[in-house]
C-alpha cells in the first residue's frame, strides 16, 4: 500500500484526509488533550499495591476490583504527606495526571495521601484489641472530673471554629475558670506532637494549677480522626496524672483516645459542658437554697420565740413577789378551809362542845360517869356541869 493510496480519503470513506503524526507529535497531542480535558486536581479512591522507594520517590500501584494505575510521590513532596501507606492500605489520593510524552507513559502524581475509612477502621480495631487486653479501657481506672476546676488545659487546633465555640461556652457557663489553650495539629501524622504537648501539660500541671485536660477536634470525616487511634497517644493519655475529657469529631465517631479518656464527650462543646458548671443553673439553685434557709431560720426563730415566751412566763412565776403572792393565796385558801372545818362553825349553828375536866373532847356517853364534872362550851361561853344521870338513847332513825 503506497502513500498515495493511504492519503486517498475515498479509500476510508471519511471524506477528509487523515491527519499525519510523528510519534513525538502524537504523544504531545495526547498530553495536550489530557491537560485540556481532565481535571487538574482530583480525588482517587484505591488500594495501595507494592509501595517502594526509588531514589527518594515513593512508587506504588493503585488498584480497585477491575483496574490499576501507577502512582508516584516525588521526593520533594514526601515529607509533607499526612499519611504514608503500606501494602494493602485503602487510601484517598489527592492527585493529578502525569503524562510523559517520550514514552506515552501515564501515572498519577500523588499530592497527598489519606487513609480511607476501611483502613482507619481496621487500624482502630487492631489497636483496640491490643489495648483492651491490658485493661486500659476499664472503668475502674477512670479518674473523676473536678467539680469546678480553676484551670483547664485545652488542646486543639488554633485558630478554629471548634476553639471559638469552646471558649464562648466556657465564658458563658463559668468565666471563673482559666482556659490554657495549647495549639496542636489534629490531623495527619501528628501523634508525636500531640503526645509531646500532653507530656508538657502533665509536667506543668502542679505549677500552673491545671486540674483537667480537654483534647478536642471539631467535625471532619472519620478518616481525619485517624491520628487519635494511635497506640502511642493512647498510652500517653493513660499515663497523664490529670483527668482527660475528649471531644473529637461528631457524636457517632469513636476513637481509641475516646476509649482511654476519663470522659468522652460527643462534641468539643459538650466536653466544656461536662467540665464546667452552669452559672445560671447554680444561681437558680442558690436562690432556692436561700429561700429554704430563710424558711428554716424563720421556723427556728418562731420556735425560739415561743420557747423564750414560755421561759419568760416561768421566770415571772419564779420572782419573789409572785412566789409570795402565790404563797399568800395558798395560805388564804387553807385558812378558808380551816375556817370551814373549824368547830366554831358548828357552834354558830347552835351546837356545843362537851369536854372533860382534863380538856378531852367527849364524843360518846361511854366517856362519862355519874358525878363527873364536865365543861359545856357554846359559841359565846361555857358552863361547868355535874353528871347526875346517864341515859342511853338509841340513835335517831
Amino acid at each position: 500500500m503506497d502513500s498515495t493510496r493511504i492519503s486517498d480519503p475515498a479509500a476510508y470513506g471519511t471524506g477528509q484526509a487523515l491527519p499525519r503524526y510523528s510519534v513525538s507529535d502524537l504523544n504531545r497531542s495526547i498530553g495536550t488533550l489530557l491537560e485540556r480535558g481532565f481535571a487538574p486536581r482530583f480525588l482517587l479512591e484505591a488500594t495501595v499495591s507494592r509501595p517502594q522507594l526509588k531514589k527518594g520517590h515513593l512508587w506504588m500501584t493503585l488498584v480497585d476490583e477491575a483496574a490499576s494505575i501507577s502512582a508516584v510521590v516525588w521526593a520533594s513532596q514526601r515529607p509533607r504527606l499526612s499519611f504514608t501507606p503500606a501494602d494493602g492500605d485503602g487510601v484517598i489520593v489527592v492527585g493529578k495526571l502525569n503524562f510523559w510524552g517520550a514514552r506515552a507513559s501515564l501515572c498519577v502524581q500523588a499530592l497527598d495521601i489519606r487513609p480511607s475509612l476501611s483502613s482507619v477502621l481496621r487500624q482502630f480495631e487492631r489497636v483496640r484489641e491490643q489495648l483492651e487486653a491490658t485493661g486500659l479501657f476499664e472503668p475502674s481506672r477512670k479518674q473523676p472530673l473536678p467539680d469546678c476546676p480553676a484551670v483547664i488545659a485545652l488542646l486543639t487546633s488554633s485558630p478554629s471554629s471548634a476553639l471559638a465555640d469552646m471558649l464562648r461556652t466556657a465564658a458563658e457557663r463559668w468565666p471563673a475558670t482559666r482556659i490554657l489553650v495549647v495549639p496542636i495539629p489534629v490531623q495527619g501524622a501528628a501523634e508525636n506532637t500531640i503526645c509531646a504537648a500532653l507530656n508538657a501539660v502533665g509536667q506543668a500541671a502542679e505549677r500552673l494549677g491545671i486540674e483537667a485536660v480537654v483534647l478536642a477536634r471539631g467535625g471532619g470525616n472519620r478518616e481525619d480522626l485517624a491520628v487519635f487511634d494511635s497506640e502511642e497517644l493512647a498510652l500517653t493519655l493513660a499515663a497523664l496524672p490529670l483527668p482527660v475529657v475528649t471531644g473529637l469529631g461528631h457524636e457517632d465517631d469513636t476513637t481509641i483516645a475516646d476509649l482511654v479518656a476519663d470522659y468522652r464527650a460527643a462534641t468539643p462543646t459538650a466536653a466544656i459542658v461536662a467540665l464546667l458548671p452552669d452559672q445560671r443553673t447554680l444561681r437558680q439553685e442558690l436562690r432556692q437554697r436561700q429561700q429554704q434557709l430563710h424558711q428554716i431560720l424563720r421556723w427556728k426563730l418562731d420556735r425560739e420565740q415561743q420557747r423564750l415566751a414560755l421561759l419568760g412566763q416561768r421566770l415571772q412565776q419564779l420572782q419573789p413577789r409572785a412566789l409570795l403572792q402565790r404563797q399568800l393565796a395558798l395560805l388564804q385558801q387553807r385558812r378558808q378551809l380551816l375556817d370551814a372545818l373549824s368547830p366554831k362553825q358548828l357552834l354558830k349553828r347552835g351546837f356545843c362542845l362537851v369536854r372533860a375536866e382534863s380538856g378531852e373532847l367527849v364524843r360518846s356517853i361511854e366517856q362519862v360517869d355519874v358525878d363527873q364534872m364536865l365543861v359545856v362550851q357554846w359559841l359565846d361561853g361555857a358552863v361547868a356541869a355535874r353528871v347526875t344521870e346517864r341515859r342511853h338513847e338509841p340513835p335517831a332513825p
